[in-house]
């Protein structure tokens, strides 16, 4: 008690403080509540046979575009073939789909495929359209539609910036490649 203030006298009755809830520890909590709805949503567990039939997969990948970018001339390095980036691309593939065969097979953390997992399907698929229809169409087509799949239906995004973004991406890459690179795209407009 200070000097100023009375003391209060023998047997009379003090002011006795209401209980004071403890402070909340309100970033605790949040957290607490976004890692509730994350594992909420998350899909179930895959298991070891899911790392071990996604490493196979990815392994098929490597091996094939190793053959194939192969099949285009490595050249050296001093005078490198259109294959040589590929090949070494597909070569560290390669070897970390057999380090994720090795390893897979005793980790869990695997995800089971579930329908969201046939987006990256669709996503793979579509860019091997791309490829296809280069040589026949020409780059711009095929590039733009690539963009319009990827963004309205995959993203889910807007018709308005899915064409925005679908155009100005593909002249962007138009430019980078053919007059910044002097990549010979086969390509319907010329400037």
């Amino acid at each position: 008690m200070s000097e100023t203030q009375p003391r209060p006298a023998p047997g009379a009755a003090q002011d006795v403080e209401p209980d004071v809830e403890p402070e909340r520890d309100i970033l605790a909590e949040i957290q607490a509540e976004v890692a509730q709805d994350l594992a909420d949503e998350r899909p179930p567990a895959g298991g070891p046979a899911y790392q071990v039939v996604s490493a196979a997969f990815v392994l098929l990948i490597g091996l094939a575009g190793a053959w194939l970018s192969y099949g285009y001339g490595l050249g050296s390095l001093r005078r490198p073939g259109p294959g040589l980036w590929p090949f070494l691309v597909s070569l560290l593939v390669v070897v970390l789909a057999v380090v994720l065969l090795v390893v897979g097979r005793h980790l869990d953390d695997t995800e089971k495929f579930t329908r969201s997992s046939l987006l990256v399907a669709v996503g793979a698929a579509t860019f091997v359209a791309l490829g296809f229809l280069l040589p026949v169409i020409g780059f711009e087509i095929p590039a733009v539609l690539l963009g319009i799949v990827w963004l309205r239906f995959l993203g889910g995004e807007s018709w308005r910036s899915t064409i925005v973004i679908s155009v100005l991406t593909t002249a962007a890459f138009y430019g980078l490649f053919l007059y910044a690179l002097s990549v010979p795209l086969p390509h319907l407009i010329a400037f």
